[in-house]
């Protein structure tokens, strides 16, 4: 076996080691999560991130842990903005608190998939095809300015192509199953609600990776350093849910910060090959765009109340 591929299958496996530690030990009942323990096993993901950084620093390099972190922050911002969006489809179907993260880790799980299939198909493609460069930070400034002028409209999501489609091929029970995906009723293998709300937050995740993918590869090409920072920021997105539920009105300005950001690393993938931006300017400019929209938030919030 070569180093890369030791690289790869160590980490594979650390990541599943968790994933079971998780739903098999410390959540292998479902029950509400309290803000207490959701900050708890956030501050333990955001530690293994850094700890992961730390070997990438000393395995690989300076530069190459510097990617890493600006990836990892990268993406930590941008699922900010997906969990407010997991808040509203959780509230739409009225889905108990107990039920959530069994919800969201096999959400995570199937996101997981996905994303290395995205790392790796827009990587090959940048390869293959140099010029999507542009498309792809044409795209995400684009997704910036949209994020700022575009109407927020009521969700609707009993008339989702994701929900219809799913209705179409099962029958679904009125109501919760406990927290159950699927039941059988009269030989018959029925969806739950809890079903159709993994769908759509595996739907949501799939559309924020479009945005959050991109993003990724115009500060890194290393397939393991994009892969490994948004798994870490990914796995870390269940309990940073728990965390900020009931808070986000609380950062009212947060989205104009995630949009310069998207504008600013579009740019900066559409210009690379004619204005080089270091990495450790990219981390700054990400970290201060990202601390201002928080600040600016609660301190708004402050004066009107």
């Amino acid at each position: 076996m070569t180093e890369e591929a030791m690289l790869w299958t160590s980490f594979s496996v650390f990541v599943l080691g968790m994933l079971a530690l998780d739903l098999g030990v410390f959540h292998r009942k479902s029950h509400e999560v309290s803000v207490k323990e959701a900050l708890t096993w956030t501050a333990v993901w955001i530690g293994l991130a850094m700890l992961f950084n730390l070997f990438v620093f000393y395995y690989f390099d300076k530069e190459t842990a510097l990617e890493f972190f600006t990836a990892y922050l990268v993406e930590k911002s941008l699922s900010i903005d997906n969990i407010f969006v997991i808040i509203m489809i959780f509230s739409y179907f009225s889905v108990p608190a107990s039920y959530q993260h069994k919800v969201l880790f096999w959400g995570i799980l199937g996101a997981l998939i996905m994303r290395v299939i995205f790392i790796f198909a827009g990587i090959e493609l940048i390869h293959t095809f140099h010029w999507l460069i542009y498309v792809f930070g044409a795209f995400l400034v684009f997704t910036g300015i949209r994020m700022v002028t575009g109407a927020d409209k009521p969700m609707n999501l009993d008339n989702n192509p994701l929900v219809v489609f799913v209705r179409r091929i099962f029958p679904v029970t009125a109501s919760f199953e406990g927290d159950n995906f699927f039941v059988k009723r009269d030989s018959r293998l029925w969806a739950t609600p809890l079903f159709i709300v993994v769908i759509l937050i595996e739907g949501t995740d799939l559309i924020f990776a479009v945005d959050s993918i991109p993003a990724i590869i115009s500060i890194s090409e290393n397939p393991f350093i994009v892969y490994t920072s948004n798994v870490f920021a990914i796995l870390g997105l269940r309990s940073l849910y728990f965390a900020l539920a009931g808070i986000e009105k609380y950062f009212a300005y947060l989205k104009y910060g995630l949009a310069t950001i998207l504008v600013f690393v579009g740019l900066k993938m559409s210009f690379a090959d004619f204005v080089k931006i270091p990495v450790e300017i990219s981390l700054i400019v990400i970290a201060f765009l990202l601390a201002i929209s928080m600040i600016a938030s609660v301190v708004v919030k402050r004066e009107r109340a």
